[in-house]
């Protein structure tokens, strides 16, 4: 007779099998974020490497020279070309279940139920925490570094192993609004102009912004009578309102940690921004593992990557810092 066991693992990895990608995409349809990195091709699967390797193209060729007949052309060596790294951050959930649990729900419909229900807190828990991780600053130890992190509030940091106290091409663009908790909707467009503006260069510019609670209800109203949503059917049946701001999709996500005492507005390129994850450990699920010292089985599924960015002087943040 089929132990308990065997058949909860059995129905665990067969669902994961027939769905491979259910973990991956509810954390994408939890994440306004997410989901748009996702949409515009943003998340990069990659095969390994010690760290996540991004180059940057971050001076001018020196070596450019107006010239005329017979001048000499300068042939110096110029440096042009560095790189930011990123550790890869890990993420893991479990599918349990006890002995007990597994004898006291041990015929077909009930053990069926209980892997089931099992499932799918664990894609619920996957996906409420990466969506925390995201936006994050990467305090919490092993935690990723999300948007709070690549984009600081004094455009500074030393982010992908480059200070850019030091190196000022790898400082991100900032406006902190003018006194305390005096953004209106009057006066919410002009700041929103200013930040946009210092982030315009040539064909790059802003395509995203997401924005915390307070700053999207004063943008909302001060377009309550143009109504200027976006069209994008796909965002609103996945439970995201969605404004534009000249090109840019605006987007409030209440799944998002920002403080609710510092109100924050990120002007994303994500042309330069994006996911890395394992191919490997994309929400993969490992062999099941019995315990030797305690009466339960254990299905672990893991997660690989970190948000990266390869040009911080395209992303801006609007922020009121009271």
């Amino acid at each position: 007779m089929t132990s308990p066991s065997a058949t909860f693992t059995e129905l665990v990895t067969s669902t994961l099998r027939n769905h491979p990608s259910e973990i991956a995409d509810n954390v994408s349809q939890n994440n306004a974020l997410w989901r748009y990195l996702k949409r515009k091709g943003k998340i990069d699967l990659e095969d390994g490497g010690y760290e996540i390797v991004r180059n940057l193209d971050y001076a001018n060729n020196s070596t450019y020279q107006r010239y005329s007949g017979y001048d000499t052309l300068n042939i110096g060596q110029t440096q042009v070309l560095t790189a930011a790294k990123y550790d890869w951050m890990q993420a893991a959930v479990n599918v349990t279940a006890s002995g007990r649990e597994l004898r006291m729900n041990s015929g077909d419909n009930a053990i069926f139920n209980l892997s089931k229900a099992k499932l799918k807190n664990a894609v619920r828990t996957a996906a409420n925490y990466m969506s925390i991780d995201v936006y994050s600053d990467g305090a919490l130890t092993n935690q990723m570094g999300g948007l709070a992190y690549i984009i600081q509030a004094n455009g500074q940091g030393t982010v992908g192993g480059i200070n850019s106290t030091t190196y000022s091409f790898w400082r991100n663009q900032f406006l902190e609004a003018t006194g305390t908790n005096l953004v209106t909707k009057a006066n919410i467009k002009g700041y929103m102009n200013t930040l946009y503006l210092s982030l315009v260069r040539g064909a790059d510019k802003p395509d995203l912004i997401v924005s915390s609670h307070d700053f999207f209800a004063m943008y909302w109203e001060s377009l309550q009578d143009q109504q200027r949503y976006t069209n994008d059917r796909d965002e609103a049946t996945a439970g995201f309102r969605a404004l534009k701001y000249v090109d840019a999709d605006v987007i409030f996500d209440s799944n998002s940690n920002f403080s609710t005492t510092a109100e924050k507005m990120y002007f994303l390129n994500t042309d330069y921004l994006g996911l890395v994850v394992h191919r490997d450990a994309n929400w993969s699920q490992m062999d099941d593992k019995v315990s030797v010292n305690q009466d339960a089985v254990v299905i672990p599924m893991l997660w690989m990557g970190n948000l990266v960015c390869s040009n911080r002087a395209l992303q801006g943040i609007l922020l009121d810092a009271s």
